[in-house]
């Protein structure tokens, strides 16, 4: 039998571009479009929790403390960054979703006491997001 999963939903807003300093812009521009100028995101990140439910209180994780650590490890450092030149992380690494989610998994891992990650997903536009189940 296997356990229940919550997600819950958080939102940020963020800037980035894509590029590197050693392409010319026009090759810049060639390989990323117009994702090669600055420009943001109203991102949603949703968090998905498993593990065994707790007998006391039914549940798998207590989500104010989830919300404790995904704002204090996430949304305060993405929140009205400039991804790519305000996050030390990032230096040397596309601003992408993909990097995104790997970099967020590492942030929530690392202090979750209950329960255990099992997904996340990050949505950039309507049209795009990003899931990741760690390694």
């Amino acid at each position: 039998m296997s356990n229940p999963i919550i997600t819950k939903q958080f939102h940020f807003c963020a800037a980035h571009q894509y590029g590197h300093k050693k392409w010319s812009q026009e090759k810049n521009t060639q390989v990323f479009g117009k994702d090669a100028k600055v420009h943001g995101h109203n991102y949603t990140l949703e968090v998905s929790i498993t593990g065994d439910i707790n007998p006391d209180t039914g549940w798998l994780i207590d989500l104010e403390y989830l919300k404790k650590i995904v704002n204090e490890n996430v949304i305060k450092v993405f929140d009205h960054s400039r991804i790519e030149s305000d996050i030390p992380w990032f230096q040397n690494k596309q601003p992408s979703s993909e990097n995104m989610v790997i970099f967020i998994w590492g942030q929530l891992n690392k202090d979750l006491k209950e329960g255990k990650l099992h997904h996340i997903r990050l949505i950039e536009t309507e049209t795009i997001f990003t899931d990741y189940y760690g390694d």
